[in-house]
Parts: C-alpha cells; sequence; structure tokens
C-alpha cells in the first residue's frame, strides 16, 4: 500500500514539451529519471526524433522505459541530434515526405510533427519550415497535430504568418517566450506590449497555447499580457531537457505548475492543464489524465507546501509565491514508482 496520507492524488501528470530521447539525441533525458523531480507517468518527445532515428527511440527507448511515452518526429530527418547546431540552417534536412511516413508508421505513439521556428534555427527560412511541416500531418492522416516552437523569429510579421498558419488542434509551444532574435528584437505573441491579433486569432480557432516552459521560454512579461488579453494556457509543460534542468528557472513540471499556481489560477485549474488537458491533445481523453473507472490507474502523488517561495523566470524576472507543488511519487497502470515492489515486478 502506498501512502498517500495529507497528500494531493491527481491523475497521472502528463508532460506535453519533454526531450526523453537519451543517448540518442543530445539533450534528452531518461523519462524514469524525472519522476523524483516532477511525479509525471507520461511525457511527450518534443522532436528529439526525426524520421532517421525514430525507430530507434522506438526500440531502445520506448520499448525499455516504465513512462508512458509519445511523441511528435521532428521535421528534420536529424532531429535534435545536432544540438547546439541548428538541424535546419540546411533546409535540405526538412524531408517532408519521410516525416509523413515516419508518423503514419508509428502512429500509436506519434502525434504528428515538431518543428523549430526561431531565428537561430531556421536562418532565412521564413514559413518554408513550418509549411513542409504541415504538409507532413496531412500526408500522414490521422488527425497529426502541429508541435511549432516559437521564440526570437526572424522579424515581427512571419510571427504573425506563423499563427495564421496554425490550424486547429495544433500546438503553439514556447506559447509565452521572450527570447529575442539574433538581433536582440522582441518578435514573439506579444510586442509593444500587445498581444499581437493573430495570436488571438490563433486561440479563438483552436490552436492550443502550450507554457513549454524550459531554459530560455517563459516570460513574466509576456504571460501577464497575453493572459490578460484572453490569450491563457491551455497545458502546462516544462520542456525539460539536460540543459534547462539545471538552470535557474528549473522547469519540472510541478514547479512551472506552480507558477502559475501563484499566478492565480486555481490548484483545480492548473492541475487540468498538466492532466486532462495534455491527455486530449494526444487522442488519450478516455484512458489518460482521468482518475475514472476503467482508466489505467495513473496517478500522482504530490504535496501542496504553504510558505513563501520565489520564482524566476527564463529572463531574470522574480516573482515571489505563497506556496508550491512537490513531487512525491507516483503510479503507472497500479504498479508505483519505487516502493512498495510488487512481486513479481511486471508493469504492463
Amino acid at each position: 500500500m502506498l501512502d498517500a496520507n495529507g497528500k494531493l492524488v491527481t491523475p497521472g501528470l502528463i508532460d506535453l514539451h519533454a526531450h526523453v530521447y537519451p543517448y540518442g539525441s543530445a539533450i534528452g533525458i531518461p523519462a524514469d529519471e524525472l519522476i523524483p523531480f516532477q511525479a509525471t507517468t507520461t511525457l511527450v518527445s518534443g522532436g528529439d526524433a526525426g524520421a532517421n532515428n525514430f525507430a530507434a527511440f522506438r526500440r531502445h527507448i520506448v520499448a525499455q522505459t516504465r513512462s508512458r511515452l509519445f511523441a511528435f518526429v521532428h521535421i528534420a530527418n536529424i532531429g535534435l541530434t545536432p544540438f547546439p547546431v541548428a538541424e535546419l540552417y540546411n533546409i535540405d534536412f526538412a524531408q517532408v515526405e519521410a516525416a509523413a511516413k515516419a508518423v503514419a508508421e508509428n502512429a500509436d505513439i506519434a502525434l504528428g510533427v515538431k518543428v523549430r521556428m526561431s531565428e537561430n534555427v531556421i536562418a532565412k527560412h521564413g514559413t518554408e519550415p513550418l509549411k513542409r511541416a504541415i504538409k507532413a500531418c496531412e500526408m500522414a492522416g490521422g488527425g497529426s497535430r502541429i508541435m511549432c516552437h516559437i521564440g526570437g523569429v526572424e522579424t515581427p510579421k512571419l510571427m504573425s504568418d506563423i499563427l495564421d498558419l496554425l490550424r486547429p488542434g495544433d500546438v503553439l509551444t514556447h506559447a509565452y517566450s521572450g527570447a529575442p532574435n539574433i538581433a536582440g528584437a522582441f518578435t514573439n505573441i506579444v510586442q509593444d506590449g500587445k498581444l499581437l491579433p493573430a495570436a488571438f486569432e490563433a486561440k479563438k480557432r483552436g490552436v492550443v497555447f502550450d507554457v513549454g516552459h524550459g531554459g530560455g521560454s517563459f516570460d513574466y512579461t509576456v504571460a501577464d499580457v497575453a493572459i490578460q488579453a484572453g490569450a491563457g494556457p491551455d497545458t502546462i509543460s516544462s520542456d525539460i531537457h539536460v540543459f534547462s534542468g539545471n538552470t535557474p528557472g528549473m522547469p519540472y513540471l510541478t514547479w512551472v505548475m506552480s507558477k502559475f499556481l501563484n499566478m492565480g489560477f486555481s490548484l483545480e485549474q492548473v492541475v487540468a492543464m498538466s492532466t486532462a488537458a495534455p491527455a486530449k491533445v494526444i487522442n488519450r481523453g478516455a484512458k489518460l489524465g482521468t482518475l475514472q473507472p476503467g482508466a489505467p490507474a495513473d496517478a500522482s502523488l504530490l504535496e501542496l507546501v504553504e510558505g513563501p517561495v520565489e520564482f524566476v523566470d527564463t529572463r531574470n524576472n522574480k516573482r515571489q509565491g505563497k506556496v508550491h507543488l512537490r513531487p512525491v511519487s507516483a503510479v503507472l497502470a497500479g504498479v508505483p514508482f519505487g516502493r512498495p515492489y510488487q512481486s513479481p515486478f511486471a508493469v504492463r
């Protein structure tokens, strides 16, 4: 029996944007090693693998990881293996047919296509990488979604063009990034202190606004304006990887949830944005992110810790808080991580 006395028991937390392809991408962390830090039961690889190395991710990582793993296939066939070297300065890496094939052939775990649209990733290629990613999703079929990374895009206009291309159900990750472009200009969804009309329109037509905090992609001042203007988050995710995990912003999922808990969102809202909402995005709303009868018994145990706490975003803006969530443990398909161990030890 797992002692949950005095703890919060929530549906298994789902991290919609993580990097969990260790050994095969440059920045991945083993998903099971994240349990003590964020009590997640399900994680989505945010484009760690492209068409050329997705099979290895499936066979050698997904197959022997206890945490439930899903993925967006990177439009670049090399995925994030060259990091920190940009994967799309050479647009030839964006192989539409190969990405579509990878998504379609792995439809049980592949949700769609990831594309990073920052200037320091795509140089002067404009909307072409995103257009190729959308085409790959359309070729793959099955309701494949885009996960589009923003932050420091080349020009203010390009940001609006990106937003205009996103379809209902596509995911805008790093939605509240304040990262500048190469010239130091702020070209994200909030410009000159105002939310871009294209961002509001994207939100209205059903584009999913995902936090994707990471090591450089969450700015309180952007989030404040966007939320006030009606473009609040739909999903909370970490963008945890080997570099972001060592940054002052500490983007472990429960810590990112805590930031929003202290920004005026209720505990129920914050939990829903980390369970039921991402479960819907990954088309598993009936079974994951829920504690309803018939679901596979995924649960996260958290502690609500009261007392003064200080948070910092990725642009060194500090905020004081009164409460935070501490990860305690997680249960996957009825089997706890750690003690008590079951015998024989089997997961599923």
